[in-house]
């Protein structure tokens, strides 16, 4: 039987259903976004007087905050010594004092609101395998000392297979994502504050009042705050200065003791593994097999890699949940958050979007009430590149021309329809009278043809079959296999076209 793609967090936590947008709603902010950072930024300034309306495309915590793994760690993915050598120890020292700030300010809201979504408080343990790797974690170990962090070489990490050590971060942390945000989306609504769920914006526009348009109508609010895994208007330069990645998780059932921490290796790309309590049980959570958006033609291996891994390390126990995740890497290491004016963004959170995500709910609530945050100015969303960052920013724009010259002028092995069958569950780029499309045939045989033709920058989409989606190479964009949007910066969904189906053994069963 094909294994569906369901998270943990979704399985285990129900979301009450909120209403969709009302037209002609206006409120001091609107949060474009139901995710953690939406939702922390919310319930902040709602507690600051404001009015606020959370709009959401589809359901809270149903986009990339229902898709991870929830660690809650300083232990950032640029590394320490990454970032004091390429910002300097200072901005080490903030981006060190903004993730313990995040995890307490979740410690916080759990206390203060009575949040039963298990958090709980632990090592985070970053080690290798290799011994070629040692001398770099001893230095990093070093750079988060100096960040002011409560970190430690040590040679023995408490996993069931041989380590050659690693760097402690004490005080780390993790909880049930979806029970968080549930419990947090619950205290939104009322007193002229809302939050509307399917609801896809399509347009903003920055003025007095801003503007935002959706396809259940408008809304005006005195500031916006983009709350997206990318921005969807505004903020260009940020597409150019971020990466999306795809990201793997597999949920096993498991019994017994377990080891006590959050733990990732240093492979390229890299193993994170924790466990989770949950009402039904304990579950062994592993994630990895991360790669470019749209460049990985197998992605259902990506999947198979990854269980091949767990069992290797960990032992053969009931795989009961698989799903991926959309990872927003930025040029430089650190994320972009703020903005000028009226609009605000929140993005780049590489591996750590549920501190990070925190992180730019508590900039962006403090710049629009005017408060002075000591994070802002490292993390704006309109810095130059730091030192060094330049070989990766041409790194990861360069797929851009690539794409386009091999979409509009080379070959892709494009072939007729009348030559090439699609199967149930497959999705296929072929041509139909000479003219691309987007091709993909149902488990009930009926075809569903697309443009391929991405509706943000004009790259062609390539099929991910682990998904059953239509996922951009250029910027990250992802689509339903009708065109709808599920990912930006895209806004608007693939055009649809009807074809006729030359298979009629493929055909949908007729109804009569």
């Amino acid at each position: 039987m094909e294994q569906k793609n369901v998270s943990l967090w979704s399985a285990t936590a129900p979301s009450p259903l909120f209403e969709s947008l009302r037209s002609g709603t206006h409120v001091d902010v609107a949060i474009i976004g139901g995710g953690i950072t939406g939702l922390t930024a919310a319930v902040l300034l709602k507690e600051r007087g404001k009015r606020v309306a959370v709009i959401e495309k589809e359901r809270i915590g149903s986009g990339e905050s229902g898709n991870t793994t929830a660690h809650l760690t300083e232990a950032i993915d640029a590394r320490y010594s990454t970032i004091a050598r390429t910002f300097s120890k200072e901005a080490a020292r903030l981006a060190a004092d903004a993730s313990r700030s995040s995890i307490n300010q979740i410690e916080s809201f759990v206390q203060r609101l009575n949040i039963n979504c298990r958090f709980k408080r632990l090592p985070g343990y970053l080690y290798t395998e290799k011994r070629s790797d040692i001398a770099k974690l001893k230095k990093e170990a070093q750079a988060a000392t100096e960040a002011g962090l409560a970190v430690k070489f040590i040679e023995e990490i408490p996993l069931p297979f041989a380590t050659r050590g690693g760097v402690r971060f004490e005080s780390q942390a993790q909880f049930h994502p979806r029970e968080y945000l549930v419990a947090l989306a619950k205290r939104i609504p009322g007193d002229g504050s809302f939050i509307f769920e399917n609801t896809h914006v399509t347009s903003i526009k920055e003025g007095e009042p801003c503007e935002v348009e959706s396809q259940k109508g408008p809304l005006t609010a005195d500031f916006v705050f983009e709350a997206t895994n990318i921005p969807i208007a505004g903020f260009i330069s940020l597409n150019l200065k971020d990466a999306a990645y795809r990201s793997y998780a597999l949920g096993y059932r498991v019994e017994g003791e377990h080891p006590e921490g959050m733990f990732w290796d240093t492979e390229d790309p890299y193993h994170y593994t924790r466990w989770q309590e949950t009402d039904q049980g304990t579950f062994l959570i592993v994630g990895g097999a991360d790669h470019k958006v749209g460049k990985e033609e197998d992605t259902e291996g990506c999947f198979e890699r990854l269980g091949e891994y767990a069992t290797e390390k960990f032992g053969s126990h009931p795989l009961r949940y698989r799903w991926s995740g959309q990872i927003i890497e930025p040029v430089d290491g650190l994320p972009y958050i703020g903005g000028s004016g009226k609009m605000f963004a929140s993005t780049g959170y590489a591996g750590q979007g549920m501190t990070f995500g925190t992180v730019g709910a508590m900039i962006v609530a403090d710049l629009i009430t005017r408060r002075t945050n000591p994070w802002a100015d490292l993390f704006n969303a309109n810095r130059l590149h730091a030192r060094g960052a330049l070989k990766d920013f041409i790194k990861e724009n360069v797929d851009f021309p690539k794409a386009i010259i091999a979409d509009r002028v080379l070959s892709r092995d494009v072939k007729s329809k009348e030559t090439l069958d699609v199967s149930r569950g497959e999705g296929k780029i072929i041509a139909v009278d000479g003219k691309k499309m987007a091709c993909y045939r149902d488990d009930s045989g009926r075809l569903h043809a697309i443009s391929p033709v991405c509706t943000h920058m004009k790259c062609d989409v390539h099929w991910n079959g682990a998904e059953r989606t239509w996922d951009c190479p250029c910027h990250g964009s992802r689509f339903k296999t009708d065109g709808a949007v599920i990912n930006g910066p895209a806004k608007q969904p693939l055009e649809k076209f009807e074809v006729i189906d030359v298979d009629p053994t493929l055909r949908e069963p007729s109804s009569s």
